[in-house]
């Protein structure tokens, strides 16, 4: 297929040609060199927080300046004391700030930006944005539109993938709008069924359906939550895992064809259908299983002519079957436990892409060094269903030593926002073995003082000491089947227990001139209530 672009004739590769409709317009090679030979000296980061912050780190070591954006509620964040330069977008809402593209990249060309990185949520995944980006001169640091387009549609993703030897979970060819031929299809595939939203994610638009007799209502829920979550109806159908866990592939792709994988991440630990808990490698993966889950990731990213850092997700069956679920067009949040693997900076890569370089590294050259976790920190009740706990930090401490790091962006005395994501820091460790690993993560979360909101943090003390999660012989049912608020009432009773015992020590040995050393741990649960 040719087209036309700076006065000279191109074509598009086979690959792009099956999926015409998700561009906006083509580009000839030399237009294209033109964009792989730029260099970014200035970078704004649009986005907050955490991201926005580990984001500027690299970009700094690079030489590379950076500009943050703010809105209303963040103006002493830290992210925006960081930056060489600093812009005001808007009030607090992520809607009337953050979520303002067209005032994003006024500001970007106001200050000389080169390059603009999105990090993820927000607009990283908005290929209207991206194709704005680099019409207004600069560098998007991601993939190009067509594949956030492509990806950003499960049924596109799977049209994408089906010819380049991507296992699929059986189920419809395409969206689904009429109810009875959706339960004929249920019944061919066989139930349980999954119904699944075709646009957006974060378990939005999802039904189990177990059996015919529950078909109707549970349809009829899952396109009026995607209507309403998304403002699209078309949903699809398919065999619902039972049992299944979580595993997905963290790739990097250039503009010269290199693709490579960097081995997996295990995210089975959900709340929500969302992760909280996450850790690489995996330890259910055999050397064959890893690479050829990691040779289907690559074939997923050639599908759609990918740049950059992304992830492909992958639903692992008990016995070894895997199925692709999506891909993730973006930095992910549990980027660090890759990082820790491997020893690459996914952000570094990210950016020598977007300049045009070629990776610096094949398949063959990475290896697996140790294991790493990490755990969100969120302020949320686990006893209460999740349920957010915002509020001001007064006081916040972060854990330290050999194989801990914290990537957060909050500091003591600021607030959690209503208004954003509540998570309040990613706690990563890393050891020579997934054991270290844990008991690293053991003692990170017992070092972590946040008081003046509730916290995940028990829970993920929790996880760390359940034996499923210990011994590996657990799945993303894991919350539902060995979670409940009892679990960290009787803790916390536990806990007073012994600081009680401790206290009537330490009185005894007052009374007789006595040294007294406990052993027990202080209750840092019920100081977090505050």
């Amino acid at each position: 297929m040719s087209f036309e672009c700076c006065g000279r004739t191109g074509h598009i590769t086979l690959a792009s040609q099956r999926f015409s409709k998700y561009f906006a317009s083509y580009i000839c090679e030399e237009h294209l060199q033109s964009q792989m030979s730029r260099t970014v000296s200035k970078i704004l980061v649009a986005n907050r927080g955490e991201i926005a912050l580990r984001i500027m780190r690299s970009a700094r070591e690079m030489g590379i300046r950076t500009v943050a954006v703010y809105s209303e509620a963040d103006r002493r964040a830290p992210h925006v004391l960081f930056a060489d330069e600093a812009v005001f977008i808007g009030p607090a809402p992520s809607a009337e700030s953050y979520l303002k593209g067209d005032r994003i990249i006024n500001a970007a060309q106001n200050l000389g930006v080169d390059a603009i990185h999105p990090g993820y949520g927000f607009l990283s995944e908005n290929a209207a944005f991206a194709e704005a980006v680099e019409e207004a001169g600069m560098i998007f640091v991601g993939p190009r539109p067509h594949a956030i387009r492509i990806m950003g549609d499960k049924l596109s993703a799977k049209a994408a993938v089906a010819d380049f030897d991507v296992p699929l979970v059986p189920g419809s060819d395409g969206e689904v709008t009429d109810v009875d031929r959706a339960k004929e299809l249920a019944s061919e595939i066989g139930f349980p069924i999954m119904i699944k939203a075709s646009a957006g994610g974060g378990g939005k638009g999802m039904r189990i359906v177990h059996n015919p007799e529950e078909f109707d209502a549970q349809m009829e829920r899952a396109v009026s939550e995607a209507t309403n979550s998304f403002g699209n109806g078309a949903v699809f159908v398919e065999k619902y895992i039972e049992d299944p866990r979580h595993i997905e592939i963290q790739i990097l792709a250039d503009e010269h064809g290199n693709v490579v994988h960097l081995f997996e991440r295990e995210c089975s630990i959900q709340r929500r259908h969302q992760k909280v808990i996450e850790e690489a490698p995996s330890v259910i993966l055999t050397a064959a299983l890893r690479e050829a889950m990691g040779q289907a990731a690559v074939n997923v990213a050639k599908a759609c002519d990918y740049r950059g850092a992304g992830t492909v997700e992958f639903i692992f069956e008990p016995g070894g079957k895997f199925y692709f679920l999506e891909m993730n067009t973006r930095l992910q949040v549990e980027h660090p436990v890759t990082e820790q693997i491997t020893g690459i900076d996914l952000v570094k890569q990210q950016l020598r892409i977007a300049e045009g370089h070629p990776l610096a590294f094949d398949q063959k050259s990475l290896t697996i060094q140790g294991h790493a976790i990490e755990v969100r920190v969120y302020a949320e009740n686990a006893a209460e269903n999740f349920m957010p706990a915002t509020g001001k930090l007064h006081e916040y401490k972060r854990p330290q030593g050999l194989g801990v790091r914290v990537d957060d962006g909050l500091e003591q005395g600021m607030e959690v926002s209503i208004y954003y994501d509540p998570m309040i820091a990613k706690l990563i460790t890393f050891g020579a073995d997934r054991t270290e690993a844990i008991a690293r993560m053991k003692r990170a979360i017992s070092e972590y003082r946040i008081a003046g909101v509730q916290t995940t943090l028990d829970f993920a003390d929790f996880v760390m000491n359940h034996e499923a999660f210990v011994g590996g012989e657990f799945s993303t049912h894991f919350v539902e089947n060995y979670f409940s608020s009892s679990a960290l009432q009787s803790e916390d009773a536990e806990l007073e227990a012994v600081g009680a015992a401790a206290v009537a020590n330490l009185l005894q040995g007052a009374k007789t001139n006595q040294s007294v050393v406990s052993h027990g741990k202080s209750s840092r649960w019920k100081t977090n209530r505050s």
